[in-house]
C-alpha cells in the first residue's frame, strides 16, 4: 500500500527541510512542496490563483500516487484550515493509499527563533513572523497527528514521524 504524507505547519517551522529529509529516509519516494505551485511574482492571492494552485497540487499528487515507481509520496504546505485538508483529500485518488495527516507544531519561542533566523538571513520579512505566529494555534483544531518539533533537529523530527506512522525500520 502506498504511503502518502500530508505535512502542514506554520511558515518557518521547517516543513521543507524535514520533508526533504523524510524523502531521503523513505525508499522509492517523491516530494512536493505546495509552495512550488504558488511561486509567482507578484504573489497574488485571488479566487483564480487559489483555484489554480489547488488544481496543480492535486494533479501532481495524483500523478505521483498513480506512478508505480513511488511507494511514498511526501507533500508539505501550510494547510492551517480543515477545509484545505478536506479539499485536497476529496480530490485525491487514494483508494490504495494510507494517508498520514500530520501538523508540525512547536512552542511559540521556538517558532520565533526559527523564523527570526530566516529573517536574519533575508529569507523572510517581519510580516512572516507575525503571520506564522497567528497560524500556530490554528493547528490545534485540525484532524491531524500533531508532531511537536520544539528543540528537535530535522532528522530527529523525521525519526519521530517515522515512529508515529509505523514506518520506522522501513527506511532506505
Amino acid at each position: 500500500m502506498k504511503q502518502v504524507y500530508l505535512i502542514g505547519g506554520p511558515m518557518g517551522i521547517g516543513k521543507t527541510t524535514l520533508c526533504q529529509q523524510l524523502k531521503e529516509a523513505l525508499p522509492n519516494s517523491v516530494f512536493l512542496d505546495g509552495d512550488w505551485c504558488w511561486d509567482m511574482n507578484p504573489f497574488q492571492v485571488t479566487d483564480e490563483t487559489k483555484k489554480m494552485v489547488m488544481e496543480n497540487i492535486t494533479f501532481l499528487l495524483n500523478q505521483f500516487i498513480r506512478c508505480s515507481a513511488f511507494e511514498h509520496v511526501v507533500f508539505c504546505w501550510v494547510m492551517h484550515q480543515q477545509a484545505i485538508l478536506d479539499d485536497i483529500l476529496s480530490r485525491l485518488s487514494a483508494e490504495n493509499c494510507q494517508i498520514h495527516l500530520i501538523s508540525l507544531v512547536c512552542q511559540k519561542e521556538e517558532l520565533e527563533k526559527r523564523v527570526g533566523g530566516d529573517i536574519q538571513k533575508g529569507l523572510r520579512d517581519e510580516q512572516a513572523l507575525e503571520n506564522s505566529l497567528s497560524y500556530l494555534p490554528l493547528y490545534d483544531a485540525l484532524s491531524t497527528l500533531k508532531v511537536d518539533v520544539t528543540g528537535l533537529t530535522p532528522q530527529q523530527s523525521v525519526e519521530k514521524i517515522l515512529a508515529l506512522t509505523g514506518e520506522a525500520g522501513h527506511t532506505s
